[in-house]
């Protein structure tokens, strides 16, 4: 075999479009689908009370104009990197890179804080891994079973991702079934009378945001789609449109079989699930194991190319623009994600950084959906008739105003973590760019 056959290789040619819709939509539902379901029930009626699924309303308002907005983006432009790439596009490099190290961080956080909750989950199950050392001996063990489930190429990846999706999302799809004949519907109100305030309504929309975040990591890696033209807006509507629906079957089952007590259980819907049937506390708390599993595997196959498309446009090491020559994956980026989240995992918890994230996947989702605007106006299409939003700019238009209003919801604290952040990332995008200055070639006489 020759040697050039085993070199790493360059860039978004070198990958495999191995993506079709039916994987990609699986993608997105167990992106979106990871730890959050399984806790923000009970959050949600603590904040809100019996007016929670209004809570989950309103966020698909929000949500459904965003999902448009991804979809028309990611059918204009197929370079690995998805939201990084939509806002590179449009407004430039600058921008770009603060949307994609901000999207980074958010999911670098985001995994460590499932990974975290995974953890406590299993000890629920099974109090041996309560220990300090035995939680710490799982997360790591459970980095590096998803490193190689990632490691031997996108297909397995995407194929062990769909696989979770199918097996977490059965449990969930009976428990509403099953639990809608046992609601008592008094517990459970639509109305904006019953909510307690618009702080408490706002607070609650951050929750509801985090929950349903997800598909920017699903499409990151666009360059392992096929033809995503045309899957890329089917998969991302439909599996947002399912994720709602499920999300609010779960809250009225939850309000409606516990009632006051869903506002302090740590574990609602398992706890809803016993109450229903025998056995049904501990299948639910392993689905939730088996959805944070695959929750953090479809998180390590989108960041980790968010990494590479970093590399790959220089604002990263070279290493991180490279894919391995025998499965064609970026393993510099898997390395990179799973060792960092791996770290934060043992050493953090997922309450602390969930506000925060929310936030910052709350400014991604604004500037994506200006950028989706611009794309279409600018008439982008690399390859393929791409989705055409109605109304010209007013979807993307809302969808922003919507993250902005969210946004003004935070606090105080949360404000000041996001702004650090981004003055950090533009500090590290002023000395990457000043150090690609100082070694670019010299242009040529007469140039």
């Amino acid at each position: 075999m020759s040697t050039s056959s085993q070199r790493p290789l360059q860039g978004d040619a070198a990958l495999v479009r191995a993506i079709g819709v039916f994987a990609l939509a699986a993608a997105v539902i167990n992106s979106t689908i990871g730890g959050g379901i399984f806790r923000m029930p009970g959050a949600l009626a603590a904040q809100v009370g019996s007016a929670a699924p209004l809570s989950l309303v309103v966020g698909a308002f929000a949500i459904i104009p965003i999902a448009l907005c991804f979809a028309a983006a990611g059918s204009r432009t197929h370079a690995t990197g998805g939201p990084y790439t939509y806002v590179s596009v449009a407004f430039g490099p600058f921008l770009g890179f603060v949307a994609g190290a901000l999207m980074w961080i958010s999911h670098v956080a985001s995994s460590a804080g499932v990974a975290a909750s995974f953890a406590q989950q299993v000890a629920n199950l099974e109090p041996a891994f309560g220990t300090p050392g035995a939680r710490a001996a799982f997360i790591i063990g459970t980095y590096a079973l998803l490193f190689v489930l990632n490691a031997f190429g996108v297909r397995l990846g995407a194929r062990a991702v769909a696989t979770l999706a199918t097996i977490k999302l059965a449990p969930l799809v009976l428990l509403v079934l099953g639990g809608l004949a046992f609601v008592d519907w008094s517990a459970v109100s639509f109305s904006p009378a019953d909510v307690p305030s618009i702080g408490a309504l706002g607070g609650s929309l951050v929750l509801v945001m985090f929950a349903y975040s997800g598909m920017e990591t699903a499409l990151v890696p666009s360059g392992e789609f096929s033809d995503p033209a045309k899957n890329v807006p089917r998969a991302t509507v439909v599996a947002i449109l399912l994720v709602v629906a499920l999300y609010l079957g779960l809250q009225i089952v939850g309000q409606g079989v516990l009632g006051p007590a869903l506002a302090t259980s740590p574990i609602p819907l398992a706890d809803t699930a016993g109450k229903l049937f025998y056995a049904g506390r501990t299948l639910l708390l392993a689905t939730a194991c088996v959805s944070m599993g695959g929750f953090l595997l479809g998180n390590l196959l989108g960041s980790s190319r968010l990494l590479f498309a970093l590399g790959r446009d220089g604002y990263l090491p070279s290493i991180y623009g490279r894919v391995s020559a025998s499965h064609r994956v970026p393993l510099m980026g898997l390395a990179t994600h799973a060792g960092l989240a791996c770290f934060l995992a043992v050493r953090g918890s997922f309450d602390a950084l969930a506000a925060v994230s929310g936030g910052a996947i709350c400014v991604v989702y604004g500037v994506v959906a200006l950028a989706a605007w611009r794309l279409q106006r600018m008439g982008v299409a690399e390859r393929g008739a791409p989705f055409r939003m109605p109304g010209g700019a007013l979807v993307p238009l809302i969808a922003a105003g919507i993250m902005t209003a969210i946004l003004f919801t935070l606090k105080g604290d949360e404000w000041r973590a996001i702004a650090i952040s981004l003055a950090v990332l533009v500090a590290v995008y002023a000395v990457l760019h000043a150090l690609r200055r100082g070694h670019a070639p010299a242009s040529p006489p007469g140039a």
